[in-house]
């Protein structure tokens, strides 16, 4: 596991390469690489759609590992929305869910809330919060923003 840890520090240098690095374990099943995303601190936590609020890494990984005995997840980060600091992101964005059921593949769109602080070891995973899903992806809601020139 330490391997792991090292291989997503050396990502590069921005919360965009960890985000990266776990929607592709994610698609790949990979538990040590989406693990390698999060921060070594207690109180990481996961909220899936409809579920609990997970805190800590064992109870992340229980759920992860889970999910992946059932194949990888095909989750696609769309419409990325970010607000960035010097040591702390916040990217909001559909999440397009690829799911396999009786019938066939179907679509669904959640809602996620990726929150992300450079550590030591680099750009890491605080906590990773999704809405349920639903079968069309929603239009965001607001003001458009002014430019000013």
């Amino acid at each position: 596991m330490r391997k792991a840890k090292l291989q997503a520090a050396t990502l590069g240098g921005q919360a965009d390469d960890i985000e990266q690095a776990f929607y592709d374990a994610l698609q790949h099943g990979d538990i040590e690489r989406l693990m390698a995303c999060w921060a070594d601190e207690e109180d990481i936590l996961c909220v899936h759609p409809g579920g609990p609020r997970l805190v800590g890494a064992g109870a992340i990984r229980a759920t992860f590992e889970a999910m992946f005995a059932n194949g990888s997840v095909q989750a696609f980060p769309e419409r990325i929305h970010k607000v960035q600091s010097l040591a702390s992101a916040v990217h909001h964005l559909i999440e397009r869910v690829q799911v396999m059921s009786p019938d066939g593949p179907h679509t669904a769109f959640v809602i996620a809330t990726n929150v992300y602080h450079k550590t030591p070891q680099g750009w890491r995973m605080v906590a990773h919060h999704t809405s349920p899903g639903t079968p069309h992806a929603a239009d965001d809601v607001g003001v458009s923003p002014s430019v000013l020139h």
